[in-house]
């Protein structure tokens, strides 16, 4: 108990904490100080509860929030104690720019597809594959691809909610199915989001930073079809054969659905635009995209009440009075009521992560960490064994410990750890956001272990994965 206490004590006394030479104007060495070490503690215990959300019901965002508040605290101590404090603040400022951008980046794309999801896109999508009566391999299969192809567009998290939910319209009372439906849905939905910036929060990350071009994520599609399509494949062998009971809903459009998603498509070449033309970062064409919402939400509004108008006249025409209740109960579409139903939690999440390794790496920690793996080990096998981390610590942070480490690597090595963290996620049920979300969604039918028992066969996956990559990419590795 004394042993704790000087410990503590030692936290105020910085001077004490390290007897290393000091540099001026250079960051202070402390890696094997008491504040360095109190400072891992914090982010492992802060990271352990992240871990544990799914039992304690605990958001993940509120450990990080408090550790990353501890963490700087503690550092800005020290430094001021020093009279160093410029440093520490230059190195926070640029974490919270770095935050900045990807934030206000994934703010505008989740408020269109809250959007989309509000014009009740994804519902008539999900209405659409229920009522064509699929038997439980060909709705596998379909649902394994959609989220493949989805998540490149509407990443990886969305697209799994969307499939789980039909998923469980269609065979929830069969829990064998949902459980092997989901663990493919989290697989395509992590592979697809591989090979494009708005697939993953980490693949944005390596676009917003510059190491790879929006066009060069391509070079990463076949590896990712290889890691997606091997597991689904051995795992498609175990499906009951039976045909599922489903009851087809007739779900019409709001009105704008279809404009929304162009204009979703145009914003996503305005922000590409941006940064190929401009070097611009790519948020600076989103939030310009996000005018394009606001200005067409605009024009809903000034043009609803003619809408209905028109509407209702050709509904009491029909006398159809279930048409006349729906138009009874339509709302204005309001954009900062969809911004509103942005994922705040992994917002907040995102910014605990990024000022806790920020935190860590001011301290010195990634600097050594960079040492190891990327310049005593060969970069293949560092990315190789990052991947595999991030099964069990979420790739956001060990993306962004990579880019603030900011290696010496070739683009194939960039491409590498792009898709290794992407996809070593599926490894585990809590290996990534979409996994942690569709234990959440299908309660007790998709478990931690029942993701478990397939983790040898999604290793397979994984491992052809990145030898295809090794062999179709190997020119960018030079």
């Amino acid at each position: 108990m004394n042993r704790i206490w000087v410990g503590f004590c030692l936290l105020f006394i910085p001077q004490l904490a390290f007897a290393t030479t000091i540099t001026p104007g250079s960051p202070l060495p402390l890696t094997h100080s008491t504040i360095g070490y109190a400072s891992l503690i914090l982010f492992c215990i802060a990271y352990a509860l992240v871990m544990l959300e799914e039992y304690l019901h605990l958001r993940k965002s509120k450990p990080v929030l408090l550790a990353a508040g501890l963490i700087w605290a503690m550092i800005g101590y020290v430094y001021q104690q020093h009279d160093n404090v410029e440093i520490a603040r230059a190195a926070l400022e640029h974490n919270l720019l770095e935050y900045a951008e990807l934030l206000l980046f994934l703010l505008v794309a989740m408020t269109y597809i809250s959007a989309m999801e509000e014009r009740r896109l994804f519902d008539a999508l999900q209405a659409w594959m229920v009522g064509k009566g699929f038997n439980f391999k060909t709705l596998f299969w379909l649902t394994g691809i959609l989220a493949f192809f989805i998540s490149p567009i509407a990443d990886n998290l969305t697209t799994a909610l969307l499939m789980c939910a039909v998923v469980l319209k269609v065979g929830g009372n069969n829990i064998k199915f949902v459980n092997l439906a989901c663990i493919n849905i989290v697989l395509a939905a992590n592979a697809g989001g591989a090979f494009s910036p708005f697939g993953d929060i980490t693949t944005l990350m390596v676009w917003q930073a510059g190491h790879v071009t929006f066009m060069q994520f391509m070079d990463l599609f076949i590896p990712s079809v290889i890691n997606y399509v091997i597991p689904a494949v051995i795992i498609s062998w175990f499906l009951p054969t039976e045909k599922p009971d489903a009851l087809y809903e007739q779900v019409e459009l709001k009105r704008g659905a279809r404009r929304i998603v162009a204009l979703f498509i145009f914003t996503v070449a305005t922000a590409v635009s941006f940064h190929a033309l401009f070097h611009f970062p790519p948020v600076i064409g989103m939030m310009m995209g996000l005018g394009y919402l606001q200005f067409f939400g605009y024009f809903l509004r000034k043009t609803l009440a003619s809408s209905l108008a028109k509407k209702a006249a050709i509904a009491m025409a029909k006398k159809d009075e279930a048409a006349l209740k729906r138009l009874g109960s339509v709302v204005p579409f309001d954009v900062f009521r969809r911004i509103s139903h942005a994922e705040w939690d992994t917002l907040l999440f995102f910014y605990g992560v990024v000022m806790c390794v920020g935190g860590l790496s001011l301290l010195g920690y990634l600097g050594m960490v960079s040492e190891v793996m990327y310049t005593q080990w060969n970069p293949i096998w560092a990315n190789i064994a990052l991947g595999g981390i991030s099964a069990i610590v979420d790739n956001i942070p060990v993306m962004f410990a990579v880019l603030s480490m900011d290696p010496s690597m070739s683009l194939g090595n960039w491409l590498l750890i792009t898709l290794t963290a992407g996809v070593g996620g599926s490894l585990l049920s809590i290996g990534s956001a979409a996994g942690v979300a569709l234990m959440g969604a299908a309660h007790g039918k998709y478990t931690f272990i029942g993701h478990l028992k397939w983790t040898p066969v999604i290793m397979l996956g994984y491992i052809a994965s990145i030898a295809v990559h090794l062999l179709l990419n190997q020119a960018l590795f030079s």
